[in-house]
């Protein structure tokens, strides 16, 4: 048997190893020890903490496979990807995938060659799943992002209360449930719901004293992003909302000179997404205007700044996206912009976006009759979706088309595929019958045979773009051909460039008219309310900014920060001669607007720097240029 010594030195070493690092975060090693010892644990540790390590490197000293069970497709596949880059066996299965590739993931947990299996929440009712998991060996459960199964919590997830079941049928098996961002009264629902036996705690204030918090309220964002952006010699992230705000900021950046900062969103390529990131990721002054596709399992300790363009949904959204940056404890900033008109306009688009329960019903019904697919029948192919259509039948907005879809998708009952990816083909007809197709017909699949392996047996990933290159087709006669020949019915092809929609639970007129229905309003209410807690948060100019972020969090007795914009507004020792030799220093170098000046000055109230430029003008030291822009005399 191995000592606690050689254990400890072990644990070290793997973690060198793996991860590189030297040492453990916070309360990580701690954590480790627990679920090694096999006591069900709970973590809450905030964003950047390194939450995922703790259920990570236990997975490898453990015998068997650690179940994760996880919210997002998109952090799974982030996880397993940067597992397999260190070396470490992972895999994830997902709706996407089909038979054929679920089936060799599932022998390699068998064959105990993977060490971490990733699902969502709603696999662990699916018979298939159930099956191969009695001839798995599992080492311990580990639930990421717990709180989603609390019904006050910001993603709730119904799926997530299945978890018990599955545990009482594994009764000896260990659990970690793990989240970042929990009130009291959803940490206790965690522990309630997942029937955690004894559960060792491990919690860390929210408090994050090297982040400087400032929310201004603006009417020009896009020069206030650039004033702020000129003065950066360093790597940051800017949320904005959508995909067109990410694309014509960065555009206003560039033509203002400014050429290290990209956008990034969701309609990018994967080649694209991932291009992107990796030069963000190795870069010291690169920045990443994004929506909040971005930063999930992002693991880069040097991002300086996060600036919210505008208000994030959530408190637990806001907090979770201000903890991407200074991971390394190095001070950092978190800006965010606003105006009264963007409030009220926001608002109002959040319960424009929200139908009622006929326009609910009539979307759903609409998507099974456009698909032809009858009362308790599943069809197993994949459907292209066009949402126009379905705007034109239904008469209503895309946001509450999209509302319903993406409600449809995360609570697993279709999966709804929005994003470019690789299209995917798979061969209907034996090779043998290839022959007895029209000559033209025979022909094209030929070619298709000679550039896409596999498409025989199953459905195969590929880009239309290869096929072009190899067989010197243009990509949308290609497209037209494929069209053809699935008309025909000689194979079965999803184009990756549009939305597409797979059916996963039998439909059940019953079930979406009552039970779909409630869990849909209870989320739209629980939007509405986070909303307002956020609007609180945003406009309130009384009381410390993380003061407010930790009483929401249930830290009621915490002090002023001492350095947000509202402590910083509440300082009157900065006032006379100590900023009046800061501003002539930076007055000396260029003339500056006010604006300019406070950016610069780390964010000292504009007051506080008009009092000192009134003093600097009297006194003869400073002139004015122009109206706004002030120089040395």
């Amino acid at each position: 048997m191995i000592s606690s010594n050689d254990f400890d030195q072990l644990k070290y070493k793997t973690l060198k190893h793996f991860w590189g690092y030297d040492s453990f975060r916070d309360s990580q090693e701690e954590v480790i020890n627990s679920i090694i010892n096999e006591k069900d644990t709970l973590v809450l540790l905030p964003t950047g903490a390194g939450k995922s390590l703790c259920y990570q490197l236990p997975a490898l000293f453990r015998e068997g496979v650690c179940l994760v069970i996880s919210p997002l497709l998109a952090l799974m596949k982030d996880q397993v990807n940067q597992l397999k880059f260190r070396g470490i066996e992972a895999e994830y299965l997902s709706s996407e995938l089909d038979d054929y590739d679920a089936e060799v993931i599932y022998n390699r947990c068998k064959d105990g060659l993977t060490k971490l299996l990733y699902i969502s929440p709603e696999r662990i009712t699916n018979k298939q799943f159930l099956q191969n998991i009695e001839e798995i060996q599992l080492s311990f459960i580990a639930v990421d992002e717990a709180h989603c199964i609390s019904e006050w919590g910001q993603d709730f997830r119904p799926s997530y209360q299945n978890i018990k079941e599955f545990r009482k049928n594994n009764p000896e098996i260990p659990c970690l449930a793990l989240t970042a961002t929990a009130t009291p009264k959803v940490l206790e629902e965690i522990k309630i719901k997942l029937e955690l036996k004894n559960p060792k705690i491990f919690q860390k204030s929210f408090k994050r004293e090297n982040i400087r918090i400032f929310t201004e309220e603006v009417s020009d964002k896009f020069q206030r992003v650039f004033d702020i952006l000129k003065y950066n010699h360093s790597s940051g992230i800017i949320y904005v909302r959508t995909r067109k705000e990410a694309e014509l900021l960065t555009e206003f950046l560039h033509k203002n000179q400014l050429k290290n900062v990209d956008y990034f969103h969701a309609g990018l390529t994967t080649k694209e997404k991932n291009a992107k990131q990796n030069l963000w990721n190795t870069s010291n002054n690169y920045v990443l205007i994004s929506t909040n596709a971005f930063g999930m399992g992002i693991d880069k300790d040097n991002v300086r700044f996060v600036l919210h363009y505008s208000p994030a949904p959530s408190l637990e959204n806001y907090y979770q996206e201000i903890g991407r940056a200074g991971r390394d404890g190095q001070d950092s900033f978190a800006y965010l912009l606003w105006n009264k008109q963007e409030i009220i306009n926001f608002e109002q688009i959040l319960k424009n976006q929200i139908p009622n329960k006929s326009e609910f019903l009539k979307i759903i019904t609409y998507l099974y009759s456009i698909f032809q697919v009858a009362e308790y029948e599943l069809p197993e192919k994949v459907f292209q979706l066009n949402i126009n259509g379905i705007q034109n039948f239904t008469k209503l907005s895309i946001a509450k088309i999209k509302n319903v879809l993406n409600f449809l998708h995360n609570q697993e009952i279709i999966y709804y595929n929005d994003n470019k990816s690789l299209s995917s083909l798979e061969l209907l007809m034996q090779a043998d019958e290839i022959d007895q197709l029209p000559k033209k017909d025979g022909y094209f699949i030929e070619q298709l045979l000679r550039t896409i392996s596999g498409i025989t047996t199953h459905k195969v990933m590929f880009s239309e773009q290869n096929v072009s290159n190899k067989i010197g087709i243009s990509i949308h006669l290609i497209k037209e051909r494929l069209k053809e020949l699935q008309q025909k019915r000689y194979l079965e092809y999803v184009d990756g460039a549009l939305s597409s929609i797979k059916f996963l639970k039998p439909r059940d007129e019953r079930v979406i008219n009552s039970s779909y229905w409630k869990l849909f309003e209870h989320i739209q209410r629980n939007k509405i309310q986070k909303w307002e807690e956020m609007k609180f948060y945003v406009e309130n100019n009384d009381y410390c900014k993380m003061k407010l972020i930790l009483s929401y969090f249930g830290e009621k007795n915490s002090k002023n920060c001492g350095h947000c914009s509202i402590c910083e507004k509440n300082k009157q020792t900065m006032f006379g001669k100590n900023i009046s030799t800061h501003l002539i220093t930076l007055l000396a170098k260029k003339p500056s607007t006010i604006e300019e000046l406070s950016v610069q000055l780390n964010y000292h109230s504009k007051e506080n720097i008009l009092e000192n430029l009134i003093f600097l003008l009297d006194s003869g030291k400073v002139k004015m240029l122009n109206f706004r822009t002030y120089t040395l005399a």
